[in-house]
């Protein structure tokens, strides 16, 4: 009997505990709170419990078991969304996109088994969910930028599949998801050796399958009603998938950058009546009035055009229609706000976070103003997403997404030294700068800061699910930056911008993998003779680990 009641004591007690711990708060002071749904609060707190804003103001009391951060001379916004993205994904073998033989065999045999009767790449029954990849290291990147959500969906195939929107913490996909799945994304691409070849096929595809689930529909709803004397329809999970789609019940995400393709997207989701939305949109601006009219959203595409060319003097010229692109896409997110149409901010595979900030930065010398800038980047983006309930502005009640910054949100300086994830606190420290006339790398007269020794050669393996693949590094280092390669089975990767740090490395480079060239960005961590670290790419991070090769 004693023992069952001490048995009873002890787990009493530690469901005390647990209470009392998740109900320990945290509080942010004296910051400037750019609440986004209201006015801006020039100074003030922020309290946090059990993952949610608990409160916000200017006269707010700080709890007395509150952890608090003294804010001063800092700013605190919603945590930035990025509107479309391929973070948190597992990755896997990309669809070929032209030429067959053996390698595009292979890719076709490790598609997974469905009732399906469609092929690899025309199945908008895929869902972001069933591939998403738990672990919060994956994200670090992100966060440290003011990230703490993202839309994310593969990017390959014409039916990329149905996204989800995830917070960029949490140690399960359960805790990762805020909503699955929230559009289906379509793609103006071809299947290689599989019918569509053509973008004229592919249109005449994605069509096809809105009428023939259109017809299954029906053709189901009048068997259910009255079987008898009826033939049985038959089942096919990608034709159903598309049910919620046709009946406008779920949005439809068309990929469209040219103008040409903008005005196909909006011409599909009139035949169709489908609840659109439009994605990458580098030259919706010109269509404004169109989007306008059909209450058409954009998730606007923040990679802007670059020059691609050399410019050396005997480089080839770029052509005006080039030119003319490059100077007018900064221009229209203040044309899309300008005509009143709904947008919000991705990245659009830029190589680089910072180039978001930067091209919105961008935006706004061309005609956005600074406050739309930051709504699109929180409020209007939850809103499209239908997560604006939960997400996008400093409210009680709503998720504890939050990113701390110091400096102007859009200038290079910007530096994030907190962002808060469902109430989870991640820090960074910022880096020290250089002061004039001192010649070194701390400001303090003193030696540059001491870099890791990473030259070598290291023998890695990169943990691709289900299929580990042996890699070699091999690094040539000089001082605070670094060449080399990257051997596998895929072929040679020449390193770029390889910049080593206080304990490790990074570098990014191209992998060419079934006729599809993909950039790779790579990271890790030296410890003696042991090296760790991600690789990301389009499709997903992967980890990596391996040992120094002596």
């Amino acid at each position: 009997m004693r023992t069952k009641l001490i048995l009873l004591f002890a787990v009493a007690m530690c469901l005390f505990l647990s209470v009392a711990a998740s109900a320990q708060s945290y509080a942010i002071t004296n910051a400037k709170i750019v609440t986004v749904s209201g006015a801006t609060i020039e100074k003030g707190t922020i309290v946090i419990r059990n993952g949610l804003i608990d409160a916000v103001g200017a006269n707010v009391a700080t709890p007395a078991d509150a952890q608090v951060f003294d804010a001063t001379g800092l700013t605190v916004y919603p945590g930035f969304i990025d509107a479309l993205a391929t973070l948190g994904l597992q990755t896997r073998p990309a669809t070929p996109a032209g030429g067959g033989g053996p390698q595009a065999a292979a890719t076709t045999q490790a598609q997974p088994t469905s009732n399906s009767n469609y092929p690899a790449g025309l199945r908008p029954d895929d869902m972001t969910g069933d591939d998403l990849r738990a672990g919060e290291a994956q994200f670090e990147a992100a966060r440290n930028a003011g990230f703490t959500s993202v839309l994310t969906v593969g990017r390959t195939g014409i039916f990329n599949g149905q996204s989800a929107v995830i917070n960029l913490a949490g140690e399960s996909v359960s805790a990762m998801t805020v909503r699955s799945p929230y559009a289906l994304h379509i793609t103006y691409t071809t299947l290689g050796q599989v019918y569509p070849q053509s973008l004229l096929g592919t249109f005449s595809a994605i069509r096809q399958m809105f009428y023939d689930a259109k017809r299954l529909e029906d053709w189901q709803k009048a068997y259910a009603a009255n079987p008898k004397g009826m033939k049985r329809p038959d089942s096919d999970r990608s034709l159903e998938a598309l049910f919620p789609f046709i009946n406008g019940k779920m949005p439809v995400v068309f990929n469209a950058n040219s103008e040409r393709e903008i005005i196909r997207s909006i011409d599909l989701i009139r035949e169709f009546k489908l609840s659109g939305v439009i994605a990458g949109g580098q030259e919706a601006w010109k269509v404004v009035d169109r989007l306008k009219a059909n209450n058409i959203p954009v998730l606007l595409s923040l990679n802007f055009p670059k020059r691609t060319t050399s410019a050396a003097a005997d480089a080839d010229p770029e052509s005006i229609e080039t030119l003319r692109l490059r100077a007018e896409t900064p221009k229209g997110a203040g044309k899309l706000a300008a005509a009143g149409v709904k947008f919000a901010f991705q990245s659009g595979g830029a190589t680089t976070l910072a180039d978001f900030f930067t091209n919105a930065g961008k935006a706004v010398e061309n005609g956005l103003s600074k406050d739309a800038a930051i709504r699109v980047m929180t409020l209007g983006a939850a809103e499209i997403l239908g997560v604006d309930n939960r997400l996008g502005s400093i409210e009680a009640g709503k998720i504890a997404n939050l990113a701390i910054v110091k400096g102007d949100v859009f200038s290079k300086d910007r530096f994030v030294p907190q962002t808060i994830v469902d109430g989870k606190v991640f820090e960074q420290k910022e880096p020290l700068k250089p002061l004039p006339g001192r010649g070194n790398a701390t400001g303090t007269g003193g030696p540059p800061p001491a870099v890791a020794n990473v030259g070598g050669t290291y023998a890695i393996t990169i943990d691709i699910p289900g299929q580990p693949l042996a890699a070699t590094l091999n690094f040539v280092q000089q001082d605070s930056s670094f060449t080399g390669t990257m051997v596998s089975q895929l072929g040679t990767t020449q390193i770029r911008d390889g910049k080593v740090t206080a304990d490790g490395f990074s570098f990014s480079g191209n992998v060419e993998f079934g006729g599809t060239t993909l950039n790779i960005t790579v990271s890790g961590k030296v410890t003696g003779n042991q090296v760790s670290g991600t690789v990301d790419s389009p499709q997903g991070a992967v980890p990596f680990s391996g040992t120094k090769v002596p």
